[in-house]
This record gives C-alpha cells, sequence and structure tokens, in this order.
C-alpha cells in the first residue's frame, strides 16, 4: 500500500478572482491528487491535498507561483490527518467547494 500525504493550504494575496481555484483543480488532477479547493470570505484560498507524498509536494510548491494573475504573498501548509478535514465534497478526485 502506497503512503498518502494529506495537508490542509492557506494560501494569502491577491488570490480570489484569478482562476486560483480552477487553476488548483487542473493542477491537482495533473498530479493524480484528490482533495478541494475553496475561497474564504477573508480573501484566502484555502485547500486540502491527498496523495503521494511527491505529488502533495510538488503541488505545494506550485502554490507559491498560482495562476498567471494571482500574487501569492503566502503559503501555510499543515499536515492533517483525514479526520481533520470537512466532510464536503466527493471523497474521489479534486473538487471546487463552496465559499465558506
Amino acid at each position: 500500500m502506497l503512503k498518502e500525504r494529506i495537508v490542509r493550504v492557506k494560501i494569502s494575496g491577491r488570490v480570489q478572482g484569478v482562476c486560483y481555484r480552477a487553476w488548483t483543480v487542473q493542477e491537482a488532477n495533473t498530479r493524480g491528487i484528490k482533495g478541494w479547493v475553496r475561497n474564504r470570505l477573508n480573501g484566502d484560498v484555502e485547500a486540502a491535498f491527498i496523495g503521494a507524498p511527491e505529488a502533495v509536494e510538488a503541488l505545494c510548491l506550485a502554490c507559491w507561483s498560482g495562476p498567471e494573475f494571482a500574487q501569492v504573498e503566502w503559503v501555510e501548509v499543515v499536515e492533517v490527518d483525514r479526520a481533520a478535514l470537512p466532510a464536503e465534497g466527493p471523497e474521489t478526485g479534486f473538487h471546487q467547494l463552496r465559499t465558506v
């Protein structure tokens, strides 16, 4: 059984209104990562990445750049277990969730 890495990521800066969520879905699907991404009312983007450790690490690093018009100021990555994630969204694939 392959080891899976689970992280919760918070991205701050100019990350809403620049297709950051759509970019994250595309990047996660390309890397075979499960999870979700959503906007926060405070202007941040929040995500959960579940997958192979090297794929999750690569996506976490890519979050510092994001899509073309994003201006990322900070990326916070916290290791979590599955029980610490909100019970939203399907268990398979990578999806956008509603803003909270």
